[in-house]
Parts: C-alpha cells; structure tokens; sequence
C-alpha cells in the first residue's frame, strides 16, 4: 500500500471510530440543551466539538459540527458534519425530505476554525442567549464587557473573584462569515479572552475540552444576566462597589427579610466609583528602559534579519513581509530617503532580495523609522527570538508590584505604545518577571492615531468605555505626547527615568520616579 493509501486508510478509520460516534452523540444531546436554555433557538446558534483520540495529537484531530438553519432541539447525531483540521469536509448529512432544507454547514464554520488555529481549543459554542445579545447594548460604544467580584467569575480559565473579567465586544455584519477579521483581531488582542461577545447577536466561547467550555459558557451567561440586573438596580457592575451595597431597612432584628424588595425605592448606599477608572501605559522610557529597546530589540532584529529571511523567505508570511518593504522603498527612492536602495523582483536570486532588504532595514532603523513595513517584519524576527528564548521583555523592578496593586483596586491597565501590540505582548508576555498580561486589559498601537496628536487619546477614550477622558491616567516620558493626551482630556502624569529626555522648563505636569509613587 502507498503512503497516500496508507494515510486514507488510517483516516477513514478514525472517522468510523468510537471518539467521532461518541462525538456525534453529545453534539447532538447539548444541541436540545442548549435550546431549552435559550442559546439555539430558531435554528439559531452551533456547537462544534473536538473528537479527542489520545493516540491523535489535539492539531490534528477530526472536528463535528453542527449544521445551519435546523431545528436544534430536533437534531441527531447523523445530521453532524465531521470535518478535517484543515477545513474539508469529510462527512455530512444525508438530504432529508420536504420540508426540510438540503444539509448545509454551519455558518459559524470559518469563525470555529479560526478558534481552534489561535487557542488549540477542543470545543466552540455559538449562542444566541438573549443576555448576550442585551449585554452589548446597555453601552453601545463600548469595545469591551467589564465585571469583577462575582462567584461566578471563578468558573472562567484562568479567573478568580477578585479579577475583572474583560469579554471583547466585536460589531454584527449582515454574514456570519465577514466576521472573521474582527473576530481574529480580538482573540489576538486579549490574549486572556476565552469569548468574543458579537453586539447585537451572540457570543462565542471556547475551552480545552467540551466540558471546560460548557462550564464556561453557562458562567458567562450567568453573569451576562447579573450584569443587566445590575444595571437596572442603578449598580456598575464592571467595578468592585456592587460588592459592597449596603441597603437599608432591608433586615429585621431577626435576621429574616421584613418587608417586599422595590429596587425602585431601595437606598443604595454603595461606595462612590473612584475618577480614575483606567491607566493607560507607554513601554519605553516608562514601563521599559529606553536602552532595551535600541540597544536590545532593534539590535536583535539587525543581526538576525538575513537569518530570519533565509530561514523562512518561501513562507507566506515572509512573502507578505517582503512585498510590503518593497512598496515602501519604492517609496522611499521616488521621495529621495537616504539609505533606500532597491528591492529586486522575486525573480532575481534569492541571496540579492535578500541583500538588499538587510541594507534597507538597517538603514530604517538606524533612522528610527516608525513605518508598518519595517515593524511588520521586525515583529517577525522578535516573535522567533522569544520562542527560541534568545529574548527576553525588560520591565523597571517595581513595574509588576505596581500593576498587581492596580489590578487588586479594580483599574484596568492598557498599553500604547508606538511599537505594534505583538512586540507589546511579546514584552509583557515574556518578562523578566514573568508574564505580566494577566493584568493588562488591551494593547493599542499607532493604528489608532500618532501618539503627539489628540484625536488618538479621544479614540482609545471611545475604546475603553469609560464616560470621560478624565477616568483615563496617561503615563509617559514624553512630553509632547503629554500635551496631546492632556488637550483630550486625560489626566496625565510624566515618568522620569535614567535615560529619558530632559522636560522643558515650566512644563506644567505631576511627574513621578516610580510607579509605586501613583
């Protein structure tokens, strides 16, 4: 037999296995579950799990679907698709008689797959539930869902009480699929994320396996509900003082209620909600020395760019890098930048493409160029870098107590930082202190705006959810980014730090020494 035979054979074996029946059935059984609870109503929703098989690794394992526009609660297990790692279907349904439909696949297929290839999941849910859909409209504007201080928050991956848990918020589009780049961006985002709430639709969970995101699922909606509840109580829910309400005239002197609760009426004594609601944080010369970054990071990525290409210039990711740098030299010859010089066609050989794009990058940083091309490729280079643990993120020694200390008050931290938000995870996710993004609640990079101009302080104001810019804490080293963030209305305090830039006379801002001092 070839090995072509071989492979189908062994194929068709694991798709004829016990895992895949037994998938088939429980698909089918949490379908009708989840119907009674609401999430898949009006063929509405999907699931789709993994087919564990210990003897397969998880990457390559078969996954069961459930199919699009059926009665949920009437399905069995041979209307699920089986479909291959990369995509293919392998098995579907057999056409049933009028009225129902021909069998279709769901819709929700490529968001699934997307799911497993960024988180190695082994279970997706889809769901409808009405709280989720209600959940993203009591802000409309927000790009986020905040709570902390419930129970409930305990059966989330990775959570305990007293964390804030974030769920990113991502907009509808008229097809399930065109939500694909969205859902992509925020998964990426939130790297703690194990949901993407869709406004106005539903909401996506996953786990490890199906019972972790079962358990998960039926959490999140737990709290989805607690939330509108909240809000309808006049309660914030997203900070730590609905924990602590105290209500008055409630209890008799036995302990036992005395009279009918009217949230209308009640005498809601909870704590004020603090100004400050968010800090938001620069990298470099602020959580960062300035010298990691030049002398570190950008002199790692010059000494391993023709590394970096050789070793991956037929990747479709370097392919990309490639033609990305070759437009913008282009550029840069027609304006006269120095130190452009031209890029080959992918026709010439490999070693001359190669050659020039080593000169033009280091050219771009000796110049300290803050262009997408160069950043793109340097994020390459340090990704490579961190995961062969030739990198590693430097943070000032008090920056972990200090973001832990905020994190316990319930504020939420951001990044902005000029870098992309990859090198902004690769920092924090691989410092010398350990991964620091359990305490971040999001990355921004200059996609929102240069960091000198106002607008993009007012953008990241929108993203947050917060009722003013003046909740917002901007920490920096520089001043005209100070300036920028202060005329949008952010409060604004200025680091100082070996290294750092001197400040104009008379600059007018609270400058700190150390983020313990805040």
């Amino acid at each position: 037999m070839t090995a072509g035979g071989a492979m189908a054979a062994t194929s068709q074996a694991y798709l004829e296995s016990k895992p895949v029946k037994e998938t088939r059935d429980l698909v089918s059984e949490l379908c009708q579950h989840f119907y009674w609870l609401g999430w898949l109503s009006g063929t509405g929703g999907s699931i789709t799990i993994k087919a564990h098989d210990n003897s397969i690794p998880k990457p390559q394992q078969f996954i069961v679907m459930s199919p699009s526009g059926v009665q949920k609660e009437r399905m069995v297990p041979e209307d699920m698709y089986v479909i291959s790692p990369n995509g293919s279907i392998l098995s579907k349904p057999s056409l049933k008689s009028y009225p129902c439909k021909p069998p279709k696949c769901t819709d929700c297929a490529p968001l699934f797959m997307k799911v497993y290839e960024l988180r190695n999941a082994g279970a997706v849910i889809h769901s409808h539930g009405l709280e989720s859909c209600l959940v993203t409209m009591i802000h409309p504007f927000s790009k986020e869902f905040r709570i902390t201080h419930m129970e409930m928050i305990k059966g989330i991956q990775g959570h305990g009480y007293h964390d804030e848990l974030v769920v990113p918020i991502i907009e509808n589009t008229a097809h399930e699929g065109e939500l694909i780049e969205s859902l992509t961006e925020a998964i990426e985002a939130y790297p703690r994320a194990t949901a993407v709430l869709v406004r106005n639709h539903g909401i996506y969970i996953w786990g490890d396996s199906w019972i972790s995101t079962k358990t998960q699922a039926e959490c999140y909606h737990y709290l989805f509900d607690a939330a509108i509840k909240l809000h309808q109580m006049g309660l914030d829910w997203s900070t730590p003082s609905h924990a602590r309400v105290h209500i008055k005239g409630i209890w008799g002197g036995d302990g036992n209620v005395n009279k009918v609760l009217n949230v209308g009426t009640l005498d809601l004594n909870h704590e004020l909600e603090p100004s400050r609601r968010c800090i938001l944080l620069d990298i470099e010369g602020t959580t960062t020395p300035i010298s990691f970054v030049t002398d570190v990071l950008f002199s790692y990525a010059c000494d391993n760019v023709r590394k970096h290409l050789t070793a991956t210039y037929d990747t479709e990711e370097t392919q990309d890098d490639i033609n990305l740098l070759r437009s913008q030299v282009q550029e840069d010859l027609e304006q006269g930048i120095l130190g452009a010089v031209p890029i080959p066609s992918d026709d010439v050989v490999k070693e001359k493409v190669i050659a020039s794009i080593v000169a033009n990058v280091e050219a771009m940083i000796m110049a300290n160029r803050k262009i997408t091309s160069l950043k793109q490729l340097q994020d390459h280079i340090w990704r490579t870098g961190f995961q062969n643990n030739e990198l590693e993120g430097v943070v000032f020694e008090e920056v972990p107590e200090a973001l832990e200390r905020w994190h316990a008050s319930g504020i939420k931290e951001y990044v902005y930082s000029s870098g992309s938000r990859e090198a902004q995870r690769l920092i924090f996710g691989n410092s010398n202190h350990g991964d620091l993004r359990k305490y971040l609640c999001g990355f921004f990079d200059t996609t929102v705006g240069n960091k000198t101009e106002t607008h993009s302080y007012l953008e990241i104001s929108q993203s947050v959810g917060v009722d003013k810019p003046a909740e917002i804490l901007f920490l920096t080293d520089v001043f005209q980014e100070a300036v920028a963030a202060k005329s949008a209305g952010l409060e604004v305090i200025i680091v100082i730090r070996p290294g750092n830039e001197h400040l104009p006379e008379n600059h007018g801002f609270k400058t700190v020494e150390s983020l313990l001092e805040i």
